[in-house]
């Protein structure tokens, strides 16, 4: 795995002194599945997607999901790389979507978006987590969260992150068997702080996950 890995890669040069050096990522492929970096080659697959009549059903849980909005992240974080900002307390994040390929005859052409944070902070490990991952309700049932997680372990490796901690609402009980079938370990439950960002999100509750990354 990891000689193929450094296959798919190449180094780009920081912009400053010290600043975090993202790699460019290609060839991250599952089956249907396919990683790719956000683009704006791909804002009219999303918009297909948001408009499916599945996704209309859960209409309130996607509504920031617009052209002016995907096109604003594509400014903030371009390739899907997000710098680091301390006066934010942001750290460095990798963003990829989730396409599906048409060859294998898929239900929408993208099924959702994952996020890796290279860092390790206490935010992170109680509360944000390394990993961020959202499927989008026609394509369900794929194990797309699970699948696209492995994709990504050896960019965790290569950053040196480990443990990853990924967490999840209580009750969300997608997203905790998805941390199951990853071999993750239950640590435990908190309560996250009134006034966090999360918190003020609705998510008063975060089931903590660890993830060993051999």
């Amino acid at each position: 795995m990891r000689q193929y890995f450094s296959r798919l890669w190449k180094q780009e040069p920081p912009t400053r002194p010290g600043a975090f050096s993202f790699l460019d990522l290609t060839g991250l492929t599952d089956g249907e599945l396919e990683l790719v970096q956000p683009g704006e080659r791909w804002i009219e697959a999303i918009l297909a997607v948001m408009a499916d009549p599945a996704t209309q059903v859960e209409e309130h849980e996607w509504t920031g999901i617009h052209r002016e909005s995907l096109l604003a992240f594509l400014r903030q974080a371009p390739k899907g790389h997000e710098p680091g900002n301390s006066n934010r307390r942001r750290v460095p994040m990798y963003h990829f979507w989730m396409r599906l390929r048409p060859e294998f005859h898929v239900p929408v052409p993208m099924g959702g978006s994952i996020t890796l944070r290279v860092a390790t902070t206490p935010d992170i490990e109680k509360y944000f987590g390394h990993i961020g991952y959202g499927v989008y309700p026609p394509a369900r049932g794929r194990r797309l969260a699970e699948r696209a997680c492995r994709l990504l372990l050896p960019l965790a490796r290569h950053h040196g992150l480990n443990p990853l901690w990924i967490t999840t609402d209580p009750e969300n009980q997608p997203s905790r068997r998805t941390c199951e079938r990853l071999g993750a370990e239950l640590v435990d439950i908190v309560d996250v702080p009134v006034g966090h960002t999360l918190y003020q999100r609705g998510q008063k509750r975060k089931c903590r996950y660890r993830l060993a990354v051999d």
